[in-house]
Order: C-alpha cells, then structure tokens, then sequence
C-alpha cells in the first residue's frame, strides 16, 4: 500500500513539474542569430532586441559543440559561461540562468568547433530570451 501511494505521489509530482515546464516554455523569444563557419571558432551573435533578459538558451539548426559563451551587457560587462556541449540539429540548449539580469544583452560571444564526424561547412546559431 506504501509504495502504490509512493508511486502515486510521484507521478503526481513528476506532471506538475512537467506542467510548470511547459507553461514557462511560452516564454521565450529569439533574440538573436548568426552563421558559424567553421574556418574559425568564435562568433559574435548581436541581439536584435537589447533588453534585461532573465536566462537564454542556444538552438543550432546542424550538429555543433559550444564550449563557451561570454554574455555582453550594454556597460560592456561580460558574463562567462561554460556550455560544453555537444548539440545536434534542432536542439535547445539548457536554460542559461544569468547572473546581471538588471543589465540588458547587448551580444553573446561564443566559443565552437565542429562535432566529431560531421562534414558540414556552416551552422546556423540562435539564441532565445525570456524576461
């Protein structure tokens, strides 16, 4: 009986959280976007909307690993974050909490190469906001 009720309560608690998610994904907006070759590996992706932003994500449209991203404020303060991360196509970083969120985004800097097999030349980048 315990653990039919442990059960219960857990899966409760597992589509609540999974309800929260969804209803905080309605949130976000692409603020920005630009084209990697991979002849180099930085790029500088300027924000459409200059705004304080609470947290942003990365979405790649080809396989990418992002090593680093440095979040450029308006007071040219930067915000270094490690992503380490191999992405595939279509796929949504994880949120990226920032720190300065009374600060509005002027650009992010990122830090990539290629993933392991991959032959392609040029990768699309976005990055999406939520306030």
């Amino acid at each position: 009986m315990k653990k039919a009720l442990f059960a219960i309560a857990l899966m409760v608690t597992c589509a609540t959280l999974h309800a929260q998610k969804n209803k905080n994904d309605g949130n976000w907006s692409q603020i920005g976007q630009a084209t990697l070759d991979f002849k180099t590996t930085k790029g500088v992706i300027s924000i459409i909307n200059i705004d304080n932003y609470k947290a942003l994500r990365i979405k790649t449209d080809s396989p990418v690993h992002v090593d680093n991203i440095v979040v450029v404020y308006d007071s040219g303060e930067p915000e270094n974050v490690p992503v380490r991360y191999d992405f595939k196509a279509g796929v949504e970083s994880r949120d990226i909490n920032l720190q300065n969120v009374k600060s509005k985004v002027k650009e992010v800097d990122v830090t990539y190469r290629l993933v392991v097999n991959s032959k392609i030349d040029k990768a699309n980048i976005q990055v999406l906001g939520t306030k």
